[in-house]
């Protein structure tokens, strides 16, 4: 059936189904832009995984202008949200407008923080690692072009409205502004205390599990937090602390109770304090332990 979508790639295809068999459901702009801002507003942290910080926010008289959304994401990092009812070429640019302005005023952007999540939150924002998310109706292959271009975090988010009550959000395109660093892995998994073999399969357990989960899909790019490298497509899907004497601790967004639990390699961690996100945490120590949690991996992936 051919697609009414256009843009740089269709979406999936939505269907009703009935006794009698399946109906589309034909997909749909928004009225306005403010209705697709509102939206995502009212519920960055479960659409964007993005705590809401300001609307509208002002960068004074001589800047001139109006940053649509401002939030901090799960990670720590500054986020600037533009958006769009249907394609325009210029939200990207609009978009690296603000966020140069936010990297250019970190202490106003920490009051902000501080007004909204409170002193404890100010010493976790993340800014070596400021983002740009544009959610527009559909983007070109020159937009898709263009990011890959920039040095800055930028994701490139298509939305459709499916009948009255039913929301898609699709990355686009989604690009790290830092280049990925093997060195960085290797440098955390040296670990005090281990002897030489467990530094030799920490070594290869981190480069492995690193190239493991870039290599999941297009648009997965990792994040060095202060406790943890994060791994996110839009949102986090896995979360790698530094390697402890004898294991490396991953913490994914799979549902523990769809899992089966295995000792000493799978553990619920719901509502336990740990770093990172995800509530189901997985111990590996050895190559064969990351063998068998690639099936975890690949439904944290699918569920960001």
């Amino acid at each position: 059936m051919p697609s009414n979508r256009g843009g740089v790639g269709a979406g999936p295809e939505v269907f009703h189904i009935t006794g009698r068999g399946v109906t589309e459901v034909v997909p749909r702009l928004a009225e306005v832009e403010a209705d697709v801002q509102g939206l995502v507003e009212a519920n960055m942290a479960a659409l964007l995984g993005v705590s809401f910080l300001a609307s509208e926010y002002s960068t004074g008289p001589v800047h001139g202008g109006r940053i649509d959304s401002l939030g901090l994401d799960e990670n720590g990092a500054p986020v600037v949200v533009e958006y769009k009812r249907g394609v325009d070429a210029g939200v990207i640019h609009q978009g690296l407008y603000y966020l140069s302005w936010l990297v250019d005023h970190r202490a106003e952007f920490e009051r902000l923080v501080r007004d909204r999540l409170g002193s404890p939150a100010v010493p976790q924002v993340l800014w070596s690692s400021p983002r740009l998310i544009c959610v527009a109706g559909d983007f070109t292959r020159y937009d898709v072009h263009a990011v890959r271009e920039h040095r800055r975090s930028i994701d490139l988010v298509r939305y459709r409205l499916f009948g009255s009550d039913l929301l898609g959000l699709e990355t686009v395109a989604s690009v790290s502004g830092r280049p990925q660093a093997a060195r960085r892995v290797r440098q955390q998994s040296a670990v005090p205390g281990a002897d030489d073999g467990q530094r030799v399969v920490l070594d290869e357990l981190a480069r492995g599990l690193d190239e493991t989960l870039l290599g999941l899909g297009e648009g997965v790019n990792s994040v060095q937090h202060k406790t943890y490298r994060a791994y996110q497509r839009l949102r986090n899907f896995a979360c790698v602390c530094p390697p402890q004497r004898t294991k490396l601790l991953v913490y994914l967004k799979a549902d523990p109770e769809e899992v089966d639990l295995i000792p000493g390699f799978t553990r619920d961690v719901t509502g336990l304090g740990h770093h990172g996100t995800g509530d189901l945490e997985v111990q590996l120590r050895t190559l064969r332990d990351m063998d068998r949690a690639r099936d975890l991996f690949r439904a944290s992936y699918a569920a960001a």
